[in-house]
């Protein structure tokens, strides 16, 4: 259809269904309604997955909820836009982003946060602003968002708050990748830690994140960044985002990590990023931080749940710092766009990030290549 022809209409195109926890998605035709006030439906031109689309597609309990269709990594082109929309219109590229950024808020006017108090961040099925869905299948059963974005659909639609406009010129499988894992990690670094020149970072976990976090702190001019995994071949991929030393945290001799790093830096590392989501490795870096001015930044997505306890004496006498990082401290509509700029300039390298890209109809071939460590960001296509 023409652009416009389709304007106020439900629109049917694929998307990937999930259906039950843990099952391969289906490849089926939906509904997909037009946006209501404050929404914007868009044309999907390619999405990444993300390893925490993994994580809710296998969560059998809430915040997991099906059928749902999943995806939050993707660029997309406006197809048509709700009442009181003003800041993007028809034909505009834009970037869906889970995490959203009113602009009238307290938070969002702040330089000092990127958390949303008009639309808080959760993991809800629902667009945020009305609590409900605009996907159906043809049966017209409900299916469930994700994380505001729901981008394993070939039309979705996001509120305004979720959306940030860019430049159409940026290569659209390398824009995508700025909706949350690149600038989760390279925000870490430069946001959240604000690491310094000639600073020593430890980075535990070299998975995509964790190695967008190297990039990050190399672009900050950090001096050493000390990549921990258990797998040794993340050594060799790590030193092209910036990793100088690694630490396979499984074969250590009979020394403990923590005095292995303590060694290390003389005295513990002055910025420890965990990126795995588990709460012993949040002790790991706590643990591996140095004291005084040590900073720990959490940015791993732990089972719902998940506790951490310190011991009361060891943050008094620590003197340490313990920070999430949520969407690496980025604020999308004023931040994305510096990024951006940064890696049209080349000081940015988000090439490296992408090891496949498919057609979306091989969605599930995709989920299992990260599932197994062999990609670190496969990019889905549309319509090739």
């Amino acid at each position: 259809m023409m652009a416009g022809e389709t304007r106020g209409k439900p629109i049917r195109c694929r998307a990937a269904v999930c259906w039950k926890a843990g099952e391969p998605l289906v490849m089926e035709e939906v509904m997909v309604a037009p946006p209501l006030a404050g929404e914007v439906r868009i044309r999907i031109i390619c999405t990444s997955l993300c390893y925490s689309d993994i994580t809710f597609w296998k969560l059998k309990d809430p915040p997991g909820c099906f059928p749902r269709i999943l995806g939050h990594e993707a660029v997309g082109v406006v197809e048509s836009v709700g009442e009181n929309v003003s800041e993007v219109t028809e034909g505009d590229i834009v970037l869906p982003i889970f995490l959203p950024d009113c602009g009238e808020c307290t938070d969002c006017r702040s330089e000092k946060s990127n958390l949303c108090s008009k639309f808080p961040f959760k993991v809800s099925p629902w667009m945020p602003r009305y609590e409900s869905s605009r996907f159906t299948d043809l049966k017209g059963e409900v299916l469930y968002h994700f994380l505001f974005v729901s981008s394993f659909s070939e039309y979705t639609v996001v509120d305004i708050a979720n959306i940030t406009k860019i430049d159409p010129n940026i290569p659209p499988n390398r824009a995508c990748l700025f909706s949350c894992g690149v600038s989760t990690g390279v925000g870490a670094a430069w946001k959240t830690a604000n690491v310094e020149k000639g600073s020593t970072v430890a980075i535990f976990g070299l998975g995509a994140i964790g190695l967008a976090v190297a990039e990050g702190a190399r672009l900050c001019g950090a001096s050493r960044i000390i990549g921990v995994d258990l797998n040794p071949d993340k050594f060799e991929i790590g030193k092209k985002f910036g990793v100088t030393d690694f630490v396979n945290s499984g074969n250590c001799g009979n020394k403990p990590v923590k005095q292995v790093i303590m060694e290390m830096t003389d005295g513990g590392a002055d910025y420890c990023f965990e990126c795995v989501g588990a709460a012993s490795l949040v002790h790991e870096a706590f643990a591996c931080c140095r004291k005084g001015w040590g900073k720990t930044i959490v940015l791993g997505v732990d089972r719902p749940g998940s506790m951490l306890s310190f011991l009361s004496f060891d943050i008094l006498h620590s003197g340490k710092s313990l920070m999430g990082s949520l969407y690496g401290g980025v604020k999308p509509k004023s931040d994305i766009p510096i990024l951006l700029k940064r890696y049209m300039d080349k000081e940015l390298d988000v090439d490296k990030f992408v090891t496949h890209e498919m057609r979306f109809e091989d969605i599930n071939k995709a989920f299992d290549l990260l599932i197994q460590g062999k990609s670190l960001r496969c990019v889905l296509w549309m319509d090739k």
